[in-house]
């Protein structure tokens, strides 16, 4: 009853791509998408671990295979 839910979020795939930004001096990593026409990066969520990573996915319905690593 009061559990979280699961609620699919949606982005413009047609004018963004999802996108994983790594840092290669700290590590830290970002997700968010990033424009295709600008390349302007907008950031969602600090990815800290694994599971961040599958939350991101399933939060906006993406396979591992749509998501794009940039360092």
């Amino acid at each position: 009853m009061f559990g979280r839910k699961n609620r699919t979020e949606v982005f413009d795939r047609e004018n963004e791509k999802a996108v994983i930004r790594s840092s290669i001096c700290t590590g830290e990593k970002v997700a968010g998408f990033k424009n295709v026409h600008t390349g302007q990066f907008r950031d969602v969520m600090l990815i800290r671990s694994d599971r961040d990573k599958q939350d991101f996915l399933k939060k906006y319905n993406l396979l591992e295979s749509d998501v794009k690593t940039e360092w």
